[in-house]
């Protein structure tokens, strides 16, 4: 091999392995803190409905940016904006280990999500403008795709790892080595950026971005506060009156007064794309809610260690990456909707099964089977639905299309936790005060019971978010062509993750 070819080879290594261990870090963390969850509650002293913020705040905060952060890089560049991404994602990983309070490891989580949507957008856009067409860029967008679906996958196992033999606070202090080390390769081995044109105040649409947010968290807020109470009490309905004002103020700054909207409405016009909308918010209300409370329930009722509640999870991950892996060849043999349609189906009918499971459930019995079930239709939705939204638009259109749909999967995740571990909270309290009521003891038993009820209720309500999954895509998803099908199909391989 020539010294040229050595060094474009050496290139090509370590911008892809820089960019992916930063996708991966962001990416872990959505999923990393599920196994630790019941350690945070018990050393910071969460009650169950509000120990959901440890998980909430961040899938909010980093689906609200999440298209601020790539309309920055545009404007800011690539490598600048990835630099600022990775320093903010560590600092707050720092806050959020030493965390002494339930405010300060929430804000720091929050924190987490800025930088996380600010790295996210960054880490494609890199390699899109590094690599030319062909080989090379298909090669980087697959070990992309790859770590993406790993970073995932390997949050349970990791939390569960690092939680038994250090601490829950080492799921964060983590990323300080690991953001040093990027931020360090990053600034001797990315390529800098192309001076960018002059930016006007109006370039950026920060309102939009605050005030989407912001409205999306005082509804989730109104919604977890029902638990405490209820829906008529005049702090509920002021939230949720908040909440939608702002999403109002949101519309009119998008379609009267941003100069660049960060969601310019016209998009919509495509009925793939709204489809693709519709449906992965209602599939992430199921895939978020589920680890989350799978996670509790090996902890809380089954009594696994962290280690044994992550490996509990390896066949979820293994079934998803298989479903996941063979989406893009199944759409091209039955077409989107019917593969759509199975995968949803496949999911709820997985999800109710784990409703069955009590306090006296087996592994083998009660979540091996439900996990496959789940995970390959979980796998098989997917995919195909990030693409579809992908691929129902203009090709100048991809990158704002992809950006909306995986800011669906943040926000049906935070909405469909916060009304699933409200309903939770509620059935277990509703068990423990029947028992009270009729003098039954107290203990142990009673209690894992009364969680067992809770989880249940939130599986329940989970499948059917999928099955409502499915009768949406059956109804709003158009019917594809061949050609169509292959356009989905090659768009699949191109952005895995629809990213």
């Amino acid at each position: 091999m020539s010294d040229s070819a050595s060094t474009t080879q050496r290139h090509w290594a370590v911008t892809v392995v820089v960019v992916c261990l930063a996708q991966f870090m962001v990416i872990l963390d959505a999923t990393i803190t599920n196994v630790a969850l019941p350690s945070i509650q018990a050393d910071l002293h969460f009650s169950p409905a509000d120990l959901q913020w440890v998980v909430n705040v961040y899938l909010l905060v980093f689906g609200g940016f999440l298209l601020l952060g790539g309309r920055a890089g545009d404007l800011f560049g690539r490598r600048r904006m990835f630099l600022l991404g990775i320093l903010t994602f560590s600092a707050a990983s720092l806050i959020g280990g030493v965390a002494q309070s339930q405010a300060m490891l929430v804000g720091a989580r929050a924190l987490q999500g800025v930088g996380g949507a600010i790295v996210a957008p960054a880490t494609l856009a890199i390699l899109a403008t590094t690599f030319t067409e062909g080989r090379e860029r298909t090669r980087a967008f697959a070990a992309w795709g790859a770590v993406s679906g790993a970073g995932g996958s390997a949050g349970a196992i990791a939390g569960g790892v690092l939680t038994d033999l250090l601490d829950w606070r080492w799921i964060l202090f983590v990323n300080v080595p690991i953001g040093a080390a990027l931020i360090w390769r990053a600034r001797r081995d990315l390529p800098r950026d192309v001076a960018a044109a002059q930016v006007r105040g109006r370039d950026l649409d920060v309102a939009g971005a605050l005030t989407a947010t912001l409205g999306l968290v005082a509804i989730v807020f109104g919604i977890v506060r029902t638990e405490a109470i209820g829906w008529g009490a005049p702090a509920t309905l002021g939230a949720l009156g908040v909440g939608v004002a702002l999403l109002l103020v949101f519309l009119l700054i998008e379609t009267r007064v941003a100069r660049a909207p960060l969601v310019p409405l016209g998009i919509f016009r495509s009925r793939q794309l709204r489809a693709a909308n519709v449906g992965m918010l209602l599939l992430s209300a199921s895939l978020f809610a589920l680890w989350y409370f799978l996670s509790l329930f090996f902890r809380e009722v089954l009594g696994y260690s962290a280690i044994e509640a992550g490996l509990a999870f390896l066949p979820l991950t293994g079934g998803f990456a298989l479903g996941s892996t063979q989406a893009a060849k199944v759409v091209a043999r039955l077409g989107l909707r019917p593969t759509l349609t199975a995968g949803f189906t496949l999911s709820a009918i997985g999800i109710w099964w784990f409703s069955r499971m009590g306090v006296h459930a087996t592994y083998v019995r009660d979540v091996l089977a439900p996990s496959i079930v789940v995970a390959l239709g979980m796998g098989t939705a997917m995919v195909p639905l990030t693409s579809a939204g992908v691929a129902g638009v203009a090709a100048h259109e991809t990158g704002l299309a992809s950006g909306l749909v995986n800011v669906q999967r943040q926000v049906g995740g935070a909405l469909g936790l916060a009304i699933l571990a409200t309903l939770a909270a509620g059935r277990t309290n509703d068990v423990l005060a029947a028992a009270a009521r009729a003098g039954s003891g107290g203990g142990s038993l009673l209690a894992r019971t009364a969680l067992a009820d809770g989880y249940s209720r939130a599986f329940e309500i989970s499948a059917a978010f999928g099955l409502l999954g499915a009768i949406a895509v059956l109804l709003l998803m158009p019917r594809t062509t061949v050609a169509q099908a292959e356009r989905v199909e090659s768009v699949a391989v191109a952005h895995p993750l629809g990213d």
